[in-house]
């Protein structure tokens, strides 16, 4: 089973026979327990039977999961249910069972472990703490935050209810912990406007010169105002002093199946994750370098069909088990979101006039 590898260490050639196998296994399990990802497959694959390649598993548009309840258990089995956070329309809700849950988890241990070590840091959170107040159904934004709050101790939310920096929490937790190994974690919009430019307009900054910054998602609001990758690491280690800043990108829709930013600025495959690019027209798969709509294939989604998914966000693939960075597997980068879209992410939006969904 390739949740039990190493994140980065598996070739092609050794990863994509049992990535195959077990895409399949979950294909043929959706097909015979969710009844409406059978209509969708047979519809758009009517003489499908059995993938001999990756680019032939079925795919679901990500937008499904917004206007279809897909999920392959009965509700009396529904242990958690998980909202997107897009703003506008129907959000995506997926079902998890506890199997899929402890599979999210377990993997996304591993991932991070590889990135910040087996030792819990602790972590300073960048939100409010009411963000985990619902139990039994989260957004996206909060699942994020339950998710990697297992790599931390000593947890500090560094905002008030109101959204302003709680200055005195995080000046006591810079003073505890600044001379350790220090996990920080924030939604990419969310670190930038509550947190740096508050820091930046208040005159006051922090140092935290041993952490390492987590951020995802809010990348479009970003570049709307002109703040890119580059100028987005400046900023924070000017304020902060914080000098490992690491991107990652995901979806609500197959949590634990991060793909995160390795020093060269790439997002990797794990071993438990793969990804194509399709052109826009002809919905084959493109060559690395090419840019097309990005495909994600993970083995973790049991209770719901989300193994296959086709996602509104435009990538280049840039190689596969040569990346600088020693990693094996595909590396790619994100290019945007498809035009005229609905603003699906990974990130809430906060906005003081808009009643947010737990």
């Amino acid at each position: 089973m390739l949740i039990e590898q190493a994140p980065y260490e598996l070739t092609v050639a050794k990863k994509a026979p049992l990535l195959l196998a077990q895409l399949n296994s979950l294909t043929a399990h959706h097909r015979e327990f969710c009844s409406e990802y059978e209509s969708v497959v047979t519809a758009q694959w009517p003489n499908y039977a059995v993938a001999n390649q990756l680019a032939a598993v079925p795919y679901l548009a990500v937008s499904l999961f917004k206007h279809l309840s897909l999920k392959s258990i009965p509700d009396s089995e529904v242990f958690k249910t998980l909202y997107s956070s897009g703003t506008t329309g129907n959000p995506s809700k997926i079902a998890l069972d506890r199997e899929t849950a402890g599979l999210q988890s377990k993997t996304l241990v591993k991932i991070m472990q590889h990135w910040l070590g087996k030792e819990r840091r602790p972590m300073l959170i960048i939100d409010k703490p009411s963000i985990l107040d619902a139990r039994n159904s989260f957004s996206a934004r909060a699942a994020g935050i339950k998710g990697l709050s297992f790599m931390g101790r000593n947890h500090c939310y560094a905002l008030n209810e109101d959204m302003s920096v709680n200055i005195d929490a995080v000046q006591q937790f810079c003073s505890e912990f600044a001379a350790k190994p220090v996990l920080v974690f924030g939604f990419t919009f969310m670190v930038w406007q509550y947190f740096v430019e508050q820091l930046k307009q208040s005159k006051q900054r922090i140092s935290l010169p041993n952490a390492i910054l987590l951020h995802s998602g809010g990348w479009k609001k970003l570049e709307d105002r002109a703040v890119d990758n580059a100028t987005f690491k400046q900023a924070v280690l000017e304020h902060t002093d914080i000098p490992k800043v690491h991107n990652f990108y995901g979806l609500v829709e197959q949590v634990g199946s991060i793909f995160v930013e390795c020093e060269q600025g790439h997002l990797h495959c794990s071993s438990y994750s793969d990804v194509l690019v399709r052109d826009a027209e002809t919905w084959h798969p493109l060559p690395l370098g090419k840019e097309g709509i990005l495909q994600l294939m993970s083995v973790l989604p049991k209770s719901y069909p989300g193994h296959s998914l086709l996602t509104e966000d435009r990538a280049v693939i840039l190689g596969e088990d040569d990346c600088l960075c020693g990693r094996k597997g595909k590396y790619f980068n994100i290019k945007g979101r498809l035009p005229k879209v609905d603003m699906r992410g990974c990130s809430d939006t906060f906005t003081p006039t808009v009643r947010e969904r737990s």
